[in-house]
C-alpha cells in the first residue's frame, strides 16, 4: 500500500517536526496512523493540512465554576477577611470548584499521575513509549496494549469539550457535534490532541497542567473537578481525602458513566479500577505496601461512599430562609452589566461561573422577618391557602434588607405536594418570580392623597363621611382605556358607585382624620376632586405597578380605595412608601449590592443605585407623611413600634377581608406586610390562627420587625407639612344672612364647604331666616370646612338707650320694653373702682347689652352702671 505509506510518512514528518523526536518515533507514528488512513481513505494532503491548520496551543481552562450568593456578616472579624461574608446559596451550571494544586493533597496528585500518566513528568505532552505500545497494539490487535493519551492530552480533550458546552453561539445540534468532535476516536481528533498537548506543555508548567486536569475532569453526572467530587461522594475536600478515596475518584475519570460513585451499580467497576490505581500508587512510592494492602481490603460499597445531599440551587439555600432571596437574586443576573454588555453575554458569563453575588439583605433582619412571619402565619395551615410576606427596603438606597414569606422555596416537582413549600415569591411581581400581586385595599389611598395634595388641596380640608354613593361620570380621567384580559376598561366611567365605611363613620372629617381612620367616603371624594390619571401617574413615578407587567394600572374610581382590578406586589408597596418617607425621591429596589470575581477578588458593581425625584414633590411627600403619621395613632396603632422612632403608614383590608396589609416606614426603612389568601376567599377576620384573629396577623408581624429594624437602622423625625398644603387653596365663607337653611346649604355645597344647622338665635329677622354663621361671612377657610348656620327666632328687638338717664328713669324705660334690669352703683368709698375725674352724680354711664343690640326681652337682663359723688351714698 505505497500510497497509504506515503501519506503516513508525510503525517509523521509534520508531527516529528513539532515534537522534535527521533525518526524512529516518526516511524512508530506512521505505523499507528497508517491503518486508520487506509480504512478512512483520508489523503495525505488532508491529513497534513489538518495538522498544519491547528493552533499552536490551547488556553488552559478549567471550565465552568460555581457561583455563590453571599450576605454581609454583621459579626465579621476585622482580623479575618474571609469572615466578611456568609455564603447562603451555591448555583452552577456544572458542579465544579476550582482550587489550586496545593489544596489537593499528595494522594490526589499521585493517584492522577500514577493512574493516568506515569511518565507525566518526563514527556512533552505526547508520551512516545505509550504511543509505540498503542501503535503496536493497533497493528497486532492487542487490546491490552493500552491507549496513547497522556494526562495532558486528556486535559486538551476536556477543554475542547467544555468549550463546546459553554459556547452560547452554537445551536444545540452544533454543540452536540462539537462535543462529538472532541471525543470521537478519530485520527483527526488524535492529531489535534497531540499538537495542542505539545503546545500546552510549552506554555504551562507541569503543576499548572496537573491542576487544570484535576479541576476539569468529569466525575459523572454534572460533577466536575476533584474538589466537587470529593465533597459529593465522601463529604471531604481534596485536601483531606485518604489514599483509597483518591484512587476511587481517579478511577472514575476514564469511564464516568460506569464507574461514578453516584450509582450503587457502579461500585464493582469502580473498585476494580481503583485497585489497579492503588497498585500504581504503590509502585510510584506514594503509599507503602502495607497501606496498599489495607486500602485494597476496603470494599467500594455504601459504607465506603458518603454521598452528600445537594447544595446547589435556591431550594438548598442555607439557612433555608434565603430560598426566595436566592431566587430573586438569580433573576437579576441578566441585568448585571458587570457580567457583560448584553443579556446573552451576561448569561454566558454566569453559566461559566466564578462569581459571588453580594446581597443587600441584612441577615439580622432576614431572620427577624422570617421568625415573625412563620410565628404568626404558620406554613402548615391546611384550612385554607394562607400566605404572608414581610419585605423591607432601605430609604434612600432601595436596598432590599429583608424578604420573607411563610413558605419555603422549592422549585422541584414534589413541592406541590407539600403545603409548607412553594416556588412563587409572594413578595414580588411576576417578572421577578412572583405572582401577579394582590389587591391593595386601603394601602392604595396614599397615592390618592399625593394626587390630592399635588392639585393644591390641603390636609385640613374636610369631607362629609356620610356620603355613600357617587356618580362615576363625575370623575375626571384623562387616561386612555386599558385592557384587562379580553376586556377593555376605562374612561369615561359611568353609573352609580355604592360603597360603605368600615366603621360606618359619619359627619365631617378632615383629610388627616380621614387618613388616620381610613374612611372610604373621604378618599372617594378626594379622588373625585382630582384627575384619576394623575393618581396613576404619581403612583407609577414611585414604582407602583400591577404585578402582572402586561397590565397598566386601572383608574376606575373604586381604585381610589383599592377595590378594583389592580394587584400590587408587597415589594413595590414598600419601595413606594420609602419614596414618600424620602421626600418624594424614589429608589428602585435592588438586591445585588456588588459582584466579586472569585478568582481575583475584584469587586464589580452590582445593581446600581437608581434614585431620583419622582413626580411627587418634596412638599407633597412631606405633607402626605404628616397625614400618614396619624395612621400610626389610628388604624395602624397596633403596628406602631412605640420605640421612639416616628413612623408613617397605612393599613389595608380588601372586600370580605380576603387580603390584609400593613405598610409603613420610618425615615430609614420601609416595610410591607401582607397576610391573606394565596388562592381562595377565606375572610381573614372570620378565622383565628393559633388563637389570634386573622385580621390582626399583619400587626403582629409588623411591630416586632419594625422594632428590630429600628434597633439597627434608627430613623429620625419627618420634615413636617408644607404650610400651604395644610389649608390648600382657601375658600371664602359666603354671606348667608337672610337666606333659608336650604338656600344656605346649597350655597355652602357650591363653595365646597360643609353645612351644619346651628339652631335658632335671637334676631329681629323673620323667624327661620339665616341670622349669622360661624365662621362669619368673608372668613378664609380650608375647603370642606363645616360652617355652622344659625337661624332667626324673630323675637329680638333693639335694647333702648338709657345712658345719661337717672337710674330710676333708666329702669322704667327698660322695663317698659320688657327687659329685666340689674344696677351697679359706685361712690368715692369704692377707691379701686372710682374714676379719678368725678362723673355726673346719679347718672347712668354705661349699659350692657349696649343700646341697639338685638335681644329677646324675655331672656335678656340689661345691666346699668351709675356713680354717686357722696361717699357711702350708694
Amino acid at each position: 500500500m505505497p500510497a497509504q505509506k506515503s501519506t503516513a510518512a508525510s503525517l509523521f514528518t509534520a508531527i516529528a517536526g513539532t515534537l522534535g523526536f527521533s525518526a524512529l518515533a516518526g516511524v512508530l507514528v506512521t505505523v499507528m496512523v497508517a491503518p486508520a488512513i487506509a480504512v478512512t481513505g483520508i489523503t495525505a494532503n488532508n491529513t497534513v493540512g489538518i495538522f498544519n491548520s491547528l493552533p499552536e496551543y490551547i488556553e488552559l481552562d478549567s471550565g465552568s465554576q460555581q457561583n455563590t450568593i453571599v450576605v454581609n456578616n454583621p459579626s465579621q472579624d476585622p482580623e479575618n477577611p474571609d469572615d466578611d461574608y456568609i455564603t447562603v446559596a451555591t448555583l452552577y451550571d456544572q458542579n465544579r470548584q476550582e482550587i489550586a494544586l496545593d489544596e489537593m493533597n499528595e494522594y490526589v496528585q499521585c493517584a492522577a499521575v500514577a493512574g493516568e500518566d506515569r511518565r507525566f513528568d518526563e514527556h512533552g505532552g505526547v508520551d512516545m513509549p505509550s504511543l509505540i505500545r498503542a501503535a503496536v497494539g493497533q497493528v497486532t490487535g492487542d487490546d491490552g496494549a493500552g491507549g496513547a493519551s497522556t494526562l495532558t492530552m486528556q486535559l486538551v480533550r476536556n477543554i475542547l469539550q467544555q468549550q463546546a458546552i459553554n459556547d452560547e453561539t452554537l445551536t444545540e445540534e452544533e454543540r452536540k457535534q462539537e462535543i462529538r468532535n472532541a471525543l470521537d476516536p478519530t485520527i483527526d481528533r488524535k492529531i489535534k490532541e497531540m499538537k495542542l498537548a505539545i503546545g500546552l506543555e510549552k506554555n504551562y508548567s507541569k503543576d499548572q497542567i496537573l491542576a487544570g486536569y484535576l479541576n476539569i475532569a468529569g466525575f459523572g453526572g454534572n460533577t466536575y473537578g476533584v474538589q466537587a467530587a470529593a465533597y459529593e461522594f465522601f463529604g471531604e475536600t481534596a485536601s483531606t481525602l485518604t489514599a483509597v478515596q483518591a484512587a476511587s475518584l481517579i478511577a472514575i475519570v476514564q469511564y464516568p458513566s460506569t464507574r461514578s460513585l453516584n450509582s450503587d451499580d457502579n461500585f464493582a467497576a469502580n473498585q476494580e479500577r481503583r485497585d489497579v490505581i492503588l497498585g500504581f500508587m504503590a509502585d510510584y512510592g506514594c503509599i507503602t505496601d502495607a497501606e496498599y494492602d489495607e486500602a485494597r481490603a476496603i470494599p467500594v460499597d455504601a459504607d465506603f461512599v458518603n454521598r452528600q445531599p445537594s447544595v446547589v440551587g435556591c431550594r438548598n439555600a442555607t439557612p433555608i430562609i434565603y430560598g426566595f432571596v436566592c431566587d430573586y437574586a438569580k433573576r437579576t443576573v441578566t441585568s448585571l452589566t458587570a457580567l457583560g454588555a448584553t443579556e446573552d453575554e451576561r448569561s454566558a458569563a454566569w453559566k461559566r461561573g466564578g462569581y459571588q453575588l453580594v446581597l443587600t439583605i441584612d441577615p439580622r433582619l432576614q431572620q427577624a422577618a422570617y421568625d415573625n412571619v412563620l410565628a404568626w402565619a404558620p406554613a402548615d395551615e391546611t384550612r385554607f391557602d394562607l400566605g404572608a410576606v414581610a419585605t423591607s427596603v432601605q430609604v434612600g438606597t432601595g436596598n432590599i434588607v429583608a424578604m420573607a414569606q411563610n413558605k419555603y422555596f422549592d422549585d422541584s416537582p414534589d413541592a406541590a405536594e407539600d403545603v409548607t413549600k412553594d416556588a412563587v415569591n409572594y413578595a414580588v411581581d411576576r417578572d421577578h418570580g412572583g405572582s401577579i400581586g394582590f389587591q391593595p385595599g386601603s394601602t392604595y389611598k396614599p397615592y390618592v392623597l399625593l394626587a390630592f395634595l399635588a392639585a393644591g388641596h390641603g390636609v385640613n380640608e374636610s369631607y362629609n363621611a356620610g356620603v355613600r354613593e357617587v356618580n362615576q361620570a363625575e370623575f375626571a380621567d384623562s387616561c386612555a382605556p386599558e385592557s384587562v384580559g379580553s376586556n377593555v376598561v376605562g374612561p369615561p366611567w359611568g353609573g352609580k358607585y355604592d360603597f360603605k365605611n368600615d366603621s360606618n363613620e359619619q359627619g365631617s372629617y378632615t383629610i388627616v382624620r380621614g387618613t388616620a381612620a381610613s374612611v372610604n367616603s373621604v378618599f372617594i371624594q378626594m379622588a373625585k376632586a382630582v384627575d384619576q390619571c394623575d393618581i396613576k401617574k404619581l403612583a407609577e413615578s414611585i414604582g407602583v405597578h400591577n404585578g402582572n407587567p402586561d397590565q397598566e394600572l386601572i383608574t376606575r374610581p373604586s381604585c381610589s380605595i383599592g377595590g378594583c382590578e389592580n394587584a400590587i406586589a408587597p415589594l413595590q408597596q414598600a419601595a413606594a412608601y420609602a419614596a414618600i418617607a424620602n421626600s418624594g425621591v424614589f429608589c428602585e429596589p435592588r438586591m445585588v449590592g456588588s459582584v466579586i470575581i472569585e478568582e481575583t477578588g475584584e469587586v464589580l458593581e452590582g445593581e446600581p443605585v437608581k434614585c431620583g425625584q419622582s413626580l411627587v414633590s418634596p412638599e407633597v411627600a412631606n405633607t402626605a407623611a404628616y397625614a400618614m403619621e396619624a395612621v400610626m395613632r389610628g388604624t395602624g396603632s397596633a403596628s406602631n413600634p412605640n420605640d421612639g422612632t416616628p413612623y408613617i403608614g397605612k393599613t389595608g383590608t380588601t372586600d370580605k377581608s380576603i387580603h390584609t396589609w400593613m405598610v409603613g416606614s420610618s425615615r430609614s426603612v420601609a416595610t410591607a406586610v401582607w397576610v391573606g389568601n394565596v388562592q381562595g376567599d377565606q375572610a381573614m377576620r372570620n378565622i383565628r390562627i393559633n388563637g389570634t384573629s386573622g385580621g390582626l396577623l399583619r400587626h403582629r408581624i409588623f411591630k416586632p420587625l419594625a422594632q428590630a429594624i429600628d434597633a439597627i437602622y434608627p430613623g429620625g423625625g419627618f420634615p413636617g407639612p408644607a404650610p400651604e398644603l395644610l389649608t390648600g387653596s382657601p375658600v371664602e365663607v359666603p354671606n348667608l344672612v337672610g337666606t333659608t337653611l336650604e338656600q344656605a346649604n346649597a350655597a355652602l355645597t357650591l363653595a365646597e364647604l360643609g353645612f351644619e344647622d346651628g339652631g335658632q338665635v335671637d334676631s329681629d329677622l323673620p323667624a327661620g331666616q339665616v341670622a349669622s354663621t360661624e365662621p362669619a361671612a368673608g372668613a378664609s377657610v380650608s375647603r370642606g370646612t363645616t360652617v355652622r348656620v344659625f337661624t332667626s327666632n324673630g323675637l329680638a328687638q333693639p335694647v333702648p338707650n338709657v345712658v345719661g338717664m337717672s337710674p330710676s328713669a333708666a329702669d322704667s324705660a327698660l322695663q317698659a320694653e320688657g327687659f329685666d334690669v340689674a344696677t351697679v352703683c359706685y361712690d368715692p368709698s369704692d377707691v379701686a373702682e372710682y374714676p379719678t375725674t368725678p362723673p355726673p352724680d346719679n347718672t347712668v354711664m354705661s349699659q350692657d347689652p349696649p343700646a341697639g343690640a338685638m335681644r329677646n326681652p324675655a331672656n335678656t337682663t340689661v345691666t346699668i352702671t351709675y356713680y354717686r359723688t357722696t361717699p357711702g351714698s350708694c
